[in-house]
């Protein structure tokens, strides 16, 4: 199959890249390339692709050197013209929409950049699914779209109607217009709600990688909530291994889906939505004394109040997901920080 992989020097996208090309289809990877975060790590995870840095330019496909179907570009996700364009040229049969602008906190100091690519960036996604239809269209959510709900765990079939950040509110919004075109124009799409990724080339902005670079070089890290809070921490290869089965199983409409008592992760259209999570969330503090041990070093620890935009506890019920396609995140933490730590040791010679 040929495949459209947006966020391509992305944490999850570079993963899923590679992973497409392991199973022999063709991928074209699509990224901005954007300094949210370490420009550099981009760089590098696009390197392990067989992408080297000082050919990339803007509109401009870069054969890989590793891997011969493998082609990047560069683009941005709110380029109408270009997405349309790319759209046009290449007959995907596949989309795999991983790009958008990630942070919660960011979205707080630059909601614009989160209207601009995770609204009209996916608008244009849709619009290119619609007119040069695909096979799928698989794209990824985030468990912060369960904003204020105290149920736990988090089911697909709960009430997501009160989101706390504006990034929250952007990937709710990516659910409906998902929907939507589903509905009016029949493209099969799939919404992944991740939990909590964390792993080797992990984003500088999140807990894991902060936590372990700060401990590492003798800084304080900073525990918001004062310690109360619970993450369900999910480790890369799990998370991608559940997108490359999603991707091989296309929806259908729900024959069962009932008007007046509606679900919300199914519907008459061929449309799911899904939890990826590992479904045994840990407390703060545990979470940090793992990562103290497996370093063997005591962090200096910084209490402060909740942050705006954050929810005090993510739990990923993935018995959906678990039927739909056999499978359910299960790496342990200890595990996972272990390889995470390694990596990240040898990445940064520390």
């Amino acid at each position: 199959m040929k495949i459209l992989v947006t966020g391509a020097a992305g944490f999850i996208g570079s993963y899923v890249c590679r992973r497409l090309l392991e199973h022999n289809n063709i991928v074209v990877g699509l990224d901005n390339l954007n300094d949210y975060y370490d420009v550099q790590l981009k760089y590098d995870r696009l390197s392990f692709l067989g992408i080297n840095q000082d050919k990339i330019r803007w509109y401009e496909f870069i054969q890989s050197h590793l891997f011969s179907k493998f082609r990047f570009i560069q683009i941005n996700l709110n380029d109408k013209q270009a997405i349309q364009m790319l759209f046009a040229n290449e007959k995907f049969d596949i989309v795999c929409h991983l790009g958008a602008q990630a942070g919660v906190r960011y979205s707080l100091e630059n909601p614009c950049a989160y209207l601009d690519s995770n609204i009209n960036g996916f608008l244009n996604i849709l619009e290119g699914c619609r007119h040069y239809p695909v096979n799928h269209l698989v794209y990824a959510s985030s468990s912060s779209v369960y904003g204020l709900n105290g149920k736990t765990p988090f089911s697909e079939k709960d009430s997501i109607a009160h989101p706390v950040s504006l990034y929250a509110a952007t990937k709710k919004s990516n659910e409906l217009m998902a929907h939507t075109y589903s509905y009016l124009y029949k493209i099969p799409s799939t919404g992944l709600r991740f939990f909590t990724v964390y792993g080797p080339w992990g984003r500088p902005d999140m807990s894991p990688f902060l936590f372990i670079d700060s401990i590492l070089r003798g800084k304080s890290i900073k525990i918001f909530n004062k310690g109360d809070m619970l993450r369900d921490f999910t480790y890369i290869d799990d998370i991608v291994e559940g997108v490359i089965r999603v991707i091989d199983s296309i929806p259908a409409p729900d024959i069962g889906w009932d008007a007046n008592y509606p679900m919300p992760n199914s519907s008459s259209a061929p449309y799911k939505i899904f939890n990826i999570g590992n479904s045994h969330p840990v407390k703060l503090m545990d979470y940090i004394q793992i990562i103290e041990n497996t370093v063997g070093l005591e962090a200096k620890k910084v209490f402060l109040p909740m942050q705006p935009g954050d929810v005090y506890q993510t739990n990923a019920d993935t018995t959906l997901l678990e039927s739909a396609i056999g499978f359910r995140p299960n790496t342990s933490l200890y595990r996972g920080i272990e390889k995470t730590v390694e990596w990240f040791k040898k990445y940064y010679n520390l």
